[in-house]
């Protein structure tokens, strides 16, 4: 062999080398390219895009065309190296050309370029598309014969390989995507993202305000009391009632009330039945998102959650599912007053505060697969009455019971997770 010939053979082997790293390279990129990145890039019509889609939508065709061209480089590059270490050591060249060979391929043609192709998966993924499409055009007849061997093969073991589509993310993963969009979005947005996914796991009995904080109106009382209280009234809304919560008779609008003093410069006790709306009750357990659809289909704003014997458990309002998405709509003062951070980084909090407030106040994660409230959280630990003074340890954190008032928690202090506690 001349010196000509292991010139141009040794050129070739380099080649060869580089188009097996090409081909790893492409077979990394383009196999975990992020679709949904490639598809937002798609309906935006970026053109390399739509055409890697093509590609993608027949995965067979497109491996095979990259296995084909690195089985080929890597085939015929240890032929010529082969032949070159043998006409240079004879036959103990062949074994030094395989060693040698391997190492070098396992370096430049397959670890080095799947790794770049494994952290630029979108760039490579860019510039290899072009030529591997001219590829697959012409090595199309070969690429049809072993996909046509391959397919029959799958089919026998009940493998489909046409028709199959990229499974849809689950709400978990989508967690999981919004999680690490940190840095990019704001927490209150990444929050508000997560809150909408939650919808669906939450029912009426995670937000409402439970039937011992209901405030209403006893319509029995005199007018005198009547008008003394509806002054006392923040919200817009009130529920009427006889005797008790449970005899509910109506919900009182402020704004009927004000239209109708404007009319007759004057309110009674017959003016006020009449300005009664009917109640909305929805069975506990009614899930968010169904009461939402509820809610924008309707020109009610407020339900009552009530039990299988239609004893009410709580009220809830539009607000109050959308705060579950959006956060609270003021940085509250009454929730400041209910969440008190203390210089060590505890929080002295009242008991009727939901833990799922707290827990999104404090960035904590307190259990709320079971009762809804610091109050209810502490008595089921407890499994007895709270006693002032008492600590217990849930999930890792120390809660105090700083105040009980009527054998409910009145205030208690929750003390930062514990270092050495594990899940």
């Amino acid at each position: 062999m001349s010196h000509f010939q292991v010139t141009l053979f040794s050129l070739i082997l380099a080649l060869l080398i580089a188009s097996a790293a090409f081909f790893a390279c492409a077979e990394t990129a383009l196999m975990s390219v992020n679709r949904y990145r490639l598809r937002h890039k798609a309906r935006i019509k970026k053109r390399y895009a739509i055409v890697l889609l093509q590609l993608l939508k027949r995965p067979d065709r497109l491996l095979g065309v990259l296995l084909i061209g690195s089985t080929f480089a890597n085939i015929l590059a240890s032929s010529l190296a082969t032949l070159i270490a043998f006409h240079y050591w004879g036959d103990n060249g062949a074994l030094l050309a395989a060693i040698v060979l391997t190492f070098i391929v396992l370096i430049f043609a397959e670890i080095a370029p799947k790794t770049l192709a494994a952290i630029y998966p979108d760039r490579v993924a860019r510039l290899v598309v072009y030529p591997i499409r001219i590829l697959l055009k012409m090595l199309y007849p070969i690429v049809w014969v072993a996909n046509a061997i391959t397919n029959g093969l799958l089919r026998l073991l009940h493998i489909r390989v046409l028709g199959h589509t990229v499974e849809p993310l689950s709400r978990e993963e989508l967690r999981t995507i919004v999680y690490d969009t940190a840095g990019k979005f704001s927490r209150q947005y990444q929050n508000m993202l997560l809150g909408i996914l939650d919808l669906s796991d939450l029912t009426v009995d995670d937000v409402m305000i439970p039937r011992h904080e209901m405030v209403g109106v006893d319509i029995n009382q005199s007018w005198e009391r009547i008008v003394k209280q509806l002054n006392s009234f923040t919200q817009d809304w009130i529920p009427v009632y006889h005797d008790s919560m449970n005899q509910l008779i109506g919900v009182l609008y402020f704004h009927d009330m004000a239209r109708e003093f404007l009319n007759k410069q004057t309110i009674t006790i017959d003016n006020l039945r009449q300005l009664l709306h009917e109640p909305y009750f929805v069975p506990e357990g009614t899930s968010l998102q169904v009461q939402l659809a509820y809610f924008q289909q309707s020109r009610t704003k407020i339900a009552f959650a009530v039990d299988e014997y239609g004893e009410i458990l709580g009220l809830l309002t539009l607000n109050d599912i959308l705060e579950e998405i959006v956060g609270d709509f003021t940085s509250n003062v009454s929730l400041a007053k209910r969440i008190e951070t203390q210089t060590d980084g505890s929080y002295l909090l009242d008991g009727a505060v939901t833990i799922r407030e707290f827990n999104r106040a404090a960035g904590w994660e307190l259990p709320v697969g079971g009762p809804k409230t610091i109050n209810g959280l502490i008595v089921e630990y407890l499994e007895s009455m709270p006693h002032t003074g008492t600590a217990v340890l849930i999930s890792g954190y120390p809660i105090e019971i700083v105040k009980v008032k009527d054998n409910r928690v009145k205030l208690a202090r929750v003390f930062p997770r514990l270092e050495s506690y594990h899940h």
